[in-house]
C-alpha cells in the first residue's frame, strides 16, 4: 500500500501565527483570554485551554489581555474592547485583516457587495461588520438569483465581489462568471477580488490532484472547519471512497478493509496539527504490515 502525503496538508501561516502567538502569551503568567476558539481544531483548543488559556464567547466575559482569534472579529467588538479597557492581542490573519479593508473601502465608495462564504462562519461575521448595509452573503451557486436580486432593488450601480478565505476556488470562478454573464448589458460596473487564500488554493488544488490518483482520500481536519470540509467535498468528487476525520481514533473505529486499497492520500486542513497528521500516516503504516 502506498501511502500519499499533500505538501501542503496542516497548518497555513495565519493558523501557525496565532498558535504560537497564543501559546508566547501563556508564557508571562497573566490571566490571558481568548475570544472563541482560536483556530477550528479541537486538539489545538484543547492543548491552549491546558496552557491556562480561557476561552471566551463574549468580550464581556473578559478581565484582562485577549486573543482575538486567526478568524478575526466585527469592528465594533474592538470598540467595546476599547470601552472595557482590555488590551487586546490580535491574532487575526493578515489575510482576513487585508478581506476586511477590501469590503471597507468598497464600502465607503458606495459599492453593493457580495461576499462568497457561509453567513455564520465567524471569519464572514467580522467581514460583513465592515460591508455597511448593502451586502448580500453567497453561501452556495443557488443563492444567485436572489442575490442579483437584491442588488437590482437596491439600484446601486456599481458591484464589488469578494469571498471567504477558504471558499472553494472552483464555485468563486463559476459564480464570478455568472455573475457577470447575467449583468452583462445592466450598466453595472463590476469588481471581482479574489480574495480566497493563496495557502487555500494551493490545498484544494493538491486535493483534487491526488484525489484522482488514490483508491481512498482521507481528510483530516475539525468537523467545523470550513477549508477542511471544502476539501472533503473535492475529495468526494474526484475519488470512489473518501473520508473526513479529526483524529485516528475516529478511523480505527471506520471499518474498512485497507488490503483493498493500494493507494491511499492524506490531506489536512488548515489548523489541523502536524501531530494529528503523523498519527493517521503511522496508523495505516500498521494496517499495511498486517496486510
Amino acid at each position: 500500500m502506498e501511502i500519499i502525503v499533500g505538501k501542503t496538508a496542516g497548518f497555513c501561516y495565519g493558523v501557525k501565527r496565532a498558535v504560537e502567538g497564543a501559546i508566547e502569551e501563556t508564557e508571562n503568567k497573566e490571566e490571558v483570554y481568548c475570544l472563541g476558539e482560536i483556530v477550528h481544531n479541537k486538539e489545538v483548543v484543547k492543548k491552549l485551554k491546558q496552557k491556562g488559556i480561557k476561552q471566551i464567547e463574549k468580550i464581556e466575559e473578559a478581565t484582562g489581555k485577549t486573543i482575538i482569534r486567526a478568524h478575526g472579529i466585527a469592528k465594533e467588538i474592538y470598540e467595546k474592547a476599547k470601552e472595557m479597557n482590555i488590551e487586546i492581542k490580535d491574532l487575526t490573519c493578515p489575510k482576513v485583516l487585508q478581506i476586511h479593508k477590501i469590503a471597507e473601502d468598497f464600502q465607503k465608495e458606495g459599492y453593493y457587495i457580495f461576499l462568497f462564504g457561509s453567513k455564520n462562519h465567524p471569519e464572514n461575521i467580522g467581514t460583513i461588520s465592515y460591508c455597511g448595509n448593502k451586502y448580500y452573503v453567497i453561501e452556495d451557486l443557488e443563492r444567485l438569483p436572489e442575490a442579483l436580486k437584491k442588488l437590482e432593488e437596491s439600484q446601486v450601480k456599481k458591484l464589488a465581489v469578494i469571498a471567504q478565505t477558504t471558499y472553494n476556488l472552483e464555485k468563486f470562478e463559476t459564480g464570478t462568471k455568472e455573475i457577470e454573464r447575467l449583468l452583462e448589458d445592466k450598466g453595472i460596473k463590476i469588481d471581482i477580488v479574489n480574495t480566497i487564500c493563496h495557502a487555500t488554493e494551493s490545498r484544494q488544488k493538491e486535493t483534487e490532484e491526488i484525489s484522482k490518483n488514490v483508491d481512498f482520500m482521507i481528510i483530516i481536519g475539525g468537523k467545523n472547519s470550513s477549508n477542511t470540509q471544502k476539501l472533503y467535498e473535492i475529495a468526494k468528487k474526484y475519488c470512489r471512497e473518501a473520508v473526513c476525520i479529526e483524529t485516528k481514533e475516529e478511523l480505527e473505529k471506520i471499518e474498512l478493509d485497507f488490503s483493498k486499497y493500494n493507494k491511499i492520500g492524506i490531506m489536512a486542513g488548515a489548523s489541523t496539527p502536524k501531530e494529528s497528521i503523523v498519527d493517521v500516516k503511522e496508523l495505516l503504516i500498521g494496517k499495511a504490515k498486517e496486510n
